[in-house]
């Protein structure tokens, strides 16, 4: 009798597991990519809001989205706050426009945490909201507005938004408008965006300092070199599931903080820890190269030791990177002679064309993107292009970023180029 039991219970069992199999497999796939995404940081006294501005305060804030989905959720971050930070309300809405405060009252919803509308994030911690049924077009944008009851204790952000956003006291959350709001072009609290996508797709992260955050952009513009790869890549067969993120921060280092964290610091949270993350491109170096010269000549063996510090830090990008099945791509530094920031003299482009040939030998990225010979003026070659040059001699313009935009190939991403691109 025992024994029959004991099969019987085996049996159940068998059953059940069959059941729960038939249902996993009819469950449709959670194909989420990461669409939009900002490095967060501590605001710098001047990008930073005055802290009786962030009591009772709504703040309403637009991003510009790389993949569309039939869903969405939203990254709040509380990554350098000291204490934690209660959002009493968040939305999500279309806005009317991009340079202003005005969304669609239609496509206004509220997102829930667990369940809750309210959410406290603990200091340091991101959180992330529940999945909002919620078709979002590819390239479209979106408003995020929350409410805060008191400020945050120690301000996350991103400064380099290239974006204005809206701040006003008092819980407005769903208002269709802020006529009264104060304007500011920064971003804070809210560090990403993701998409639920048809087909399983991917992210791209583009991690590096202002020449990938767009400093020489259009606000409101959207023009940075990685939102034309965006629109390369939704123009592109097949490729409407691969999401671009935007993991730049103006005057960023390889080796020292700066505004914002070293690269190697951060490099797990801005590229490992983002959603569905398949590939990087690397466009980093630029600033630990002008800054060891800017108040004087250097002598040889501090050149030489901040280069091997470099191609180090570029390795330790590579083992990480690939230890999580990324593929990571080298962008070559580009050229920076003439700027009155750094003004580097000889030794200093001596160094940068000594990493770029590291950066182009085999064995090292597993692709190079080369930025270097795409902007370079063939007549001075250590200087920008003057028809890509922002005027200060560093930073693309926006005839700049788009031609790096452009002259990714998109086989590095698994697709194929559209018709008018290639023609293009």
């Amino acid at each position: 009798m025992r024994f029959v039991q004991k099969n019987t219970f085996i049996l159940a069992l068998l059953i059940l597991f069959a059941v729960c199999a038939a249902v996993a497999q009819s469950r449709p796939p959670e194909n989420w990519v990461g669409s939009w995404a900002a490095s967060q940081q501590t605001p710098d006294p001047q990008n930073a809001l005055p802290v009786e501005d962030m009591r009772d305060v709504t703040v309403r804030q637009i991003f510009h989205l790389s993949a569309g989905g039939a869903a969405a959720r939203v990254h709040l971050s509380n990554a350098f706050g000291t204490t934690a930070l209660h959002l009493t309300s968040v939305h999500i809405a279309r806005p009317v426009s991009l340079s202003s405060a005005q969304i669609d009252p239609a496509s206004d919803r509220a997102l829930t945490f667990s369940g809750s509308s309210h959410v406290i994030v603990p200091p340091g911690a991101e959180y992330l909201s529940d999945p909002l049924e919620y078709v979002v077009a590819p390239l479209s944008s979106v408003a995020v507005t929350f409410h805060l009851d008191a400020p945050p204790t120690g301000e996350t952000g991103h400064p380099g938004s290239r974006a204005t956003s809206y701040y006003v006291h008092g819980d407005l959350v769903s208002a269709p408008d802020l006529p009264s709001a104060k304007r500011v072009d920064h971003w804070y609290q809210v560090s990403g965006i993701d998409v639920r996508t048809a087909n399983a797709g991917a992210s791209i992260v583009a991690f590096g300092d202002s020449i990938t955050d767009g400093h020489g952009a259009t606000t409101n513009g959207n023009d940075r070199w990685t939102d034309v790869l965006a629109e390369r890549l939704q123009a592109s067969p097949g490729a409407h599931a691969l999401g671009v993120l935007n993991h730049g921060i103006g005057g960023n280092h390889l080796l020292t903080d700066g505004l914002g964290p070293n690269a190697l610091a951060r490099f797990d949270r801005d590229v490992l820890s983002q959603t569905a993350v398949r590939y990087v491109i690397v466009l980093e170096g630029v600033n630990d190269l002008g800054g060891l010269t800017r108040e004087g000549e250097a002598s040889a063996s501090a050149h030489a030791a901040l280069v091997h510090r470099i191609l180090g830090a570029y390795e330790q990008m590579i083992l990480r990177a690939h230890a999580h099945g990324i593929r990571i791509y080298g962008a070559a530094i580009l050229p920076f002679v003439g700027s009155d920031y750094y003004h580097p003299p000889a030794t200093t482009e001596a160094d940068r064309q000594t990493i770029n040939d590291w950066i182009r030998a085999a064995g090292h990225f597993d692709a190079v993107i080369d930025f270097d010979h795409l902007m370079r003026d063939p007549q001075h070659p250590d200087r920008l292009l003057p028809a890509y040059d922002c005027s200060d001699h560093l930073h693309p313009n926006p005839v700049g970023y788009r031609a790096m935009g452009e002259a990714i190939p998109l086989a590095l991403f698994g697709a194929a180029e559209s018709a008018p691109a290639a023609k293009k």
